[in-house]
């Protein structure tokens, strides 16, 4: 794999992205989030109406090893377990709680290894839908469906200290607020109107967190393809 590059969206230039620094409770853990797509950095730098920074990198990706969650070997499952690993759920109800403990146990993914994830980006839309699951409200294929909607993003993250020796600041755009967040709200909008329409047919004979649980669906299962 050659140079890519790489935007991340701030309230500010970040020249120098420092190893160990950020939140720890974020999707794949304490890292350095990225999007290989400079439009969606710009909606990711605009939270509110202020003006953020679509800071613009290249990576040398030559010698990394980079879980890539989206691959063949891999299906959403094992993205949800990483989710429930690291960011903070309010895991209120007992099938919840038992879906958590199944997940970690059997499609939880050792990234300790890796210099970098990519994968799915878990915001509001996406968080809500993961706690859908969980709770047994929708089935695994509705989740697979609604992972699709609104085009919310991949992130590419740097986990390890390598990685952030590789990357190499080339620059930023502004990101105008009255535009970007405007444009950030449709989407994740959408999105939630998409997630509603598809829910309209209940998907009687799916998979949901409490068949897995019952009958021990391991990774191997074709049904998760």
């Amino acid at each position: 794999m050659p140079k890519i590059s790489l935007f991340h969206g701030s309230q500010k230039i970040i020249s120098k992205p420092v190893f160990g620094a950020g939140k720890a409770y974020n999707d794949y853990g304490l890292g350095f989030y990225c999007t290989q797509n400079s439009e969606l950095a710009k909606e990711w730098a605009c939270p509110s109406l202020d003006d953020g920074f679509s800071n613009w990198y290249e990576l040398e990706t030559e010698g990394l090893r980079i879980l890539d969650l989206q691959s063949g070997e891999f299906c959403t499952l094992h993205w949800l377990a990483i989710l429930v690993t690291n960011r903070l759920f309010d895991f209120d109800t007992p099938i919840m709680r038992q879906g958590m403990f199944y997940l970690k146990n059997n499609f939880l993914p050792d990234i300790s290894d890796f210099d970098a994830i990519k994968g799915y980006r878990a915001d509001d839309s996406y968080f809500s839908f993961a706690r859908a699951f969980l709770s047994n409200q929708i089935s695994y294929s509705q989740l697979e469906n609604a992972m699709k909607l609104g085009k919310l993003g991949e992130q590419f993250v740097l986990k390890s200290q390598k990685a952030f020796d590789l990357i190499e600041f080339k620059g930023y755009e502004i990101a105008e607020g009255n535009k970007y967040y405007a444009l950030r709200s449709k989407r994740m909008e959408k999105a939630k109107e998409d997630y509603k329409k598809s829910l309209e047919n209940a998907d009687i004979s799916g998979i949901f967190i409490r068949d897995l649980i019952l009958q021990e669906v391991k990774n191997d299962d074709p049904r998760l393809r």
